[in-house]
């Protein structure tokens, strides 16, 4: 994969995981009521859940491009269309509330649990995949090449949540995040609704 598209790839999935959401509100309840080792146990655990759901993804479409072409470009067509959604949504999200985490106490095993079950129960993480992962997958893709874009989500959703467990773990990170989740919304809805615009046009090159 060429380096200028993996950028692309590592640029979405980055917002994808800043976006504010129950996975986010998830680490930092686990943060907040257990501490630095729950908060990281929790995002290490859901960047699992999101690698399984990418590398379903990505094996999915490989055999849905190369076998049923035009089945390909409907699903992806109807991912480009929830993608929009979703950037309308958050463009129109403002302030929303969904950066908020009551400080409960909580364990170690109790984080691993929820963190693989918050991502393994949220249906949407997938069709968000189906319709990413449709510019970068292709049929003649290497089994390293489709390494690397499962790696590529996987590991900065676990980096983004374990630099938020660490950083609410010594600061009041929360307050900050609050204060600016209506620009982290905006920028997520432009990139979301830009790549919706990409999927429609045709595949990354």
């Amino acid at each position: 994969m060429p380096f200028s598209l993996w950028l692309s790839l590592a640029a979405i999935c980055a917002m994808g995981a800043m976006s504010p959401g129950p996975s986010l509100a998830l680490v930092l309840r686990h943060t907040l009521g257990g501490g630095r080792l729950p908060g990281v146990t929790a995002s290490l655990f859901h960047a699992l859940g999101v690698g399984f759901y990418a590398l379903l993804t990505v094996l999915g479409l490989g055999a849905l491009m190369a076998r049923f072409p035009l089945l390909f470009q409907l699903v992806t067509w109807g991912g480009a269309a929830y993608l929009a959604w979703l950037g309308i949504k958050a463009l129109r999200a403002g302030r929303a509330g969904s950066i908020q985490a009551n400080a409960v106490l909580t364990t170690s095993p109790q984080a691993a649990r929820e963190g693989v079950l918050v991502a393994l129960s949220n249906p949407k993480l997938i069709l968000f995949f189906v319709a990413l992962l449709s510019q970068f997958v292709s049929p003649e893709m290497s089994v390293a090449a489709k390494a690397i874009i499962v790696l590529t989500a996987m590991i900065i959703d676990g980096v983004w949540y374990v630099l938020v467990a660490l950083l609410l773990s010594h600061s009041r990170v929360l307050p900050w995040l609050q204060q600016r989740a209506h620009w982290i919304n905006r920028a997520t809805g432009v990139m979301l609704i830009g790549l919706a615009l990409r999927v429609v046009l045709g595949p990354l090159a």
